[in-house]
């Protein structure tokens, strides 16, 4: 298909959950991991900022699933915007994009979302660190970084099995050879048969970050990758005295320290035996329950589909409107205090405290 291109003095139309995306090519990058690149049928522009996620409805059998992806992208080219997958043991949802998703389908999205950005934290140096497909927001950020055509300062470290797991090796390459600002370093745990590697073989430890980087101290560090790995560079960095205010990470999954997170004086913590009720105002359905429930397995217990991604306040997908009622919530970030006083809440993290309405 041929996405229009808006004329000059036309007014620019951006992309919205309203409008479906179409998949136009389908990138293979390393075993089990490929690039989806989608447009908006309308021609419609694609405004984010680097580092931010999206979430897909994959309509895999027996029901859409929802999962949250960063993008791969940068706004910096807006016409079209892709994410990179990779498929994990057991995976049902990105296995499916691997094995079905193709270019001319059309799915659902809602987005983006997200606050692990380079935007938010403007630095003259940065050190982005990650691990697997934990590279794909220092991919969008370093790629914007890239296209806004200054020399940068960027040491750019990512972690593989193997060299030939490591994603966007030869497209990162190829930016490094055109500025002389982005340093990359390569660090695998095992090198490919019949090719030697001659680059850092092992963990990332602190000795190795004392040579990619040896003015660490003076940049501005995120780090994105599985929670063991992600720990093992807050472990090192804090042995190393960085100044932690300046470190930034994105997980899509719960830290060790968030699940055994306690209350503190002034929370007013749930009930599991006091009875409570919500009320789905779009779909005329009030369903009993407790108030140890959340707003979402209230919602599956009615037969009601509210999207969902993480499930533990990180993503944003299942922001729905309270319009009546008070709801215990504790996040992790996926929604702003400007939504909150708006009335949003996180239906997968807020529990009914009473008689609760919600948009839904």
């Amino acid at each position: 298909m041929t996405v229009p291109l808006p004329l000059p003095g036309a007014a620019v139309r951006y992309w919205d959950a309203t409008e479906m995306l179409e998949c136009v090519s389908v990138i293979p990058e390393a075993p089990d991991v490929a690039t989806f690149c989608f447009v908006a049928p309308s021609g419609a522009l694609f405004a984010y900022l680097p580092g931010q996620f999206v979430t897909l409805e994959l309509p895999v059998p027996g029901g859409p699933l929802y999962r949250t992806y960063t993008i791969s992208s940068s706004p910096s080219r807006p016409l079209s915007i892709t994410v990179t997958v990779k498929a994990q043991k057991g995976s049902i949802g990105t296995r499916w994009m691997l094995d079905t998703l193709r270019p001319g389908m059309r799915i659902r999205a809602t987005g983006p979302l997200g606050s692990f950005t380079s935007h938010h934290h403007p630095a003259e140096k940065y050190l982005f660190i990650s691990a697997g497909s934990g590279i794909t927001p220092m991919m969008s950020m370093t790629t914007y970084m890239y296209d806004l055509g200054r020399i940068p300062d960027v040491v750019f470290i990512n972690c593989a099995r193997r060299p030939s797991d490591i994603v966007f090796r030869e497209r990162l390459e190829h930016i490094a050879s055109r500025v002389d600002g982005i340093k990359l370093r390569w660090v695998v745990e095992d090198s490919d048969r019949y090719q030697p590697w001659t680059g850092y073989q092992g963990f990332l430890n602190q000795l190795m970050l004392g040579l990619m980087a040896p003015d660490y101290l003076e940049r501005e560090v995120f780090c994105c990758g599985p929670e063991p790995f992600m720990q093992a560079v807050r472990d090192a960095l804090t042995g190393l005295g960085y100044d932690m205010a300046r470190y930034h990470q994105e997980s899509f999954h719960p830290s060790l320290a968030e699940e055994q997170a306690l209350p503190t004086a002034d929370d007013v913590v749930p009930d599991d035996a006091a009875q409570a009720e919500v009320e789905f105002s779009l779909s005329g359905v009030t369903q009993s329950c407790t108030e140890g429930d959340t707003i979402l397995a209230t919602a599956r217990a009615a037969g009601l589909n509210i999207p969902s991604g993480c499930t533990f306040g990180v993503c944003g997908t299942c922001r729905i409107r309270k319009l009546s009622g008070q709801v215990h919530m504790v996040h992790n970030g996926g929604i702003t205090d400007e939504d909150i006083e708006d009335g949003y809440i996180l239906a997968c993290c807020s529990q009914p405290m009473g008689r609760v309405e919600v948009e839904a």
